[in-house]
């Protein structure tokens, strides 16, 4: 505990999306909250103390953390180590830097699930070219080859079904240490869990959604998923292990394939609050993001099952490069049931995002309908 404070402070790295509705969580509580981030981004305005500046810098790590009783991070890119090495003996990072480097990098994720037993889908951590047309002839030519750092929303993957594909994402992909190269997963859908766990070991896990895509970015996600309860715990049951397996202290977001027999495969992982669980906010007891906090400080955690039959939450992209202006905010608004997220960035670009809505109701089908008017409404 902080000893000048009698509540705790946290620390965000990144002033995104993430750390904006992880520090409202934190804030509502009483908790003092301080973000940094390189560049000024606008989400992270207005709440609580915001530095912006070279988080790869020592001293700006070292003045940033010397209150802090936890820090945490947006993104799994965020420099936790650095944070680790300027913080004192009393404060931690969560999660950890260890955590971050083996979910970060897709071919080290592989392996520590793998290790674990988890199901995935075939792959091949590739150093040379020969290496990943050896994959592509082994996964019967048609595979995902993905960049093993810093992809996201679509960035730094492809399919991949021909000599020439896998030439041409080799030369777009590859970095030092290769490529990771997957077998292409003939998938009835796609569902995600997300998890929460404490320092002590706590968890609790959300309930499990099903997720859309639209030009490879989550388009809908909607709660529950249509799955057998029998599908709902075999998931569970992943997203303890997968935690368990990364050691995760915080949010951990699963995403997995459903195949047609019904086996779950583990698709990716995210050390964090994830796009998949905003819903949360308005549908479960407690919310991904208060979760998040309650867990890097060890603190009891919440409810995570659903208080409302349905919600369904569909993501507000950008549609335009340039300054933010909204527009229908008001017709949404006037929609029973839409709850509207504008996450206060400074400029657009098409296909960003900006934000989201989420409805719930008695049934699916209705939230969807009344998410989907909503969003149609706000152009961003």
């Amino acid at each position: 505990m902080n000893h000048s404070a009698s509540f705790p402070t946290i620390g965000i790295l990144g002033g995104g999306q993430l750390g904006r509705m992880s520090a409202l969580a934190a804030i509502r509580m009483g908790i003092r909250v301080k973000t940094l981030s390189p560049t000024a981004s606008g989400p992270e305005a207005h709440l609580g103390e915001v530095t912006v500046g070279d988080w790869h810098d020592p001293a700006i790590m070292a003045d940033f953390v010397k209150d802090c009783d936890v820090v945490t991070v947006e993104s799994e890119w965020a420099p936790a180590d650095l944070a680790e090495k300027v913080c004192g003996p009393m404060t931690n990072v969560w999660p950890s830097s260890e955590t971050l480097k083996n979910i970060r990098h897709k071919g080290r994720q592989k392996q520590a699930l793998a290790a674990a037993g988890i199901p995935v889908p075939s792959y091949a951590i590739c150093e040379t070219y020969a290496q990943a047309l050896d994959a592509f002839s082994r996964f019967g030519r048609r595979v995902v080859a993905k960049q093993f750092e810093g992809s996201y929303d679509g960035y730094g993957n492809a399919t991949v079904t021909s000599e020439d594909e896998l030439q041409q994402a080799w030369k777009d992909l590859s970095a030092e240490d290769g490529i990771l190269i997957e077998s292409f997963v003939p998938f009835r859908r796609e569902l995600a869990i997300m998890i929460a766990r404490s320092a002590s070991g706590e968890c609790v896990v959300y309930p499990l959604v099903l997720t859309e895509q639209k030009n490879h970015r989550c388009h809908a996600v909607t709660a529950p998923a249509p799955c057998s309860e029998q599908t709902s715990e075999i998931a569970k049951r992943i997203s303890i292990a997968a935690a368990d397996a990364v050691s995760v202290v915080g949010l951990l977001g699963v995403e997995l394939f459903e195949l047609e027999n019904g086996d779950l495969l583990v698709n990716e992982l995210a050390p964090r609050p994830h796009n998949t669980g905003h819903l949360t906010i308005e549908a479960c007891h407690t919310s991904q993001f208060e979760n998040h906090v309650r867990s890097i400080l060890n603190w009891p955690l919440g409810d995570a099952s659903l208080q409302v039959p349905a919600a369904v939450m569909i993501n507000l992209l950008g549609k335009r490069a340039g300054l933010v202006e909204t527009t229908g905010l008001n017709a949404a608004l006037a929609i029973p049931g839409a709850a509207v997220h504008i996450y206060g960035k400074l400029e657009t670009r098409p296909n960003r995002k900006m934000g989201h809505v989420t409805v719930t109701s008695a049934t699916t089908e209705t939230a969807r309908a009344r998410a989907e008017e909503a969003a149609n409404c706000i152009i961003l």
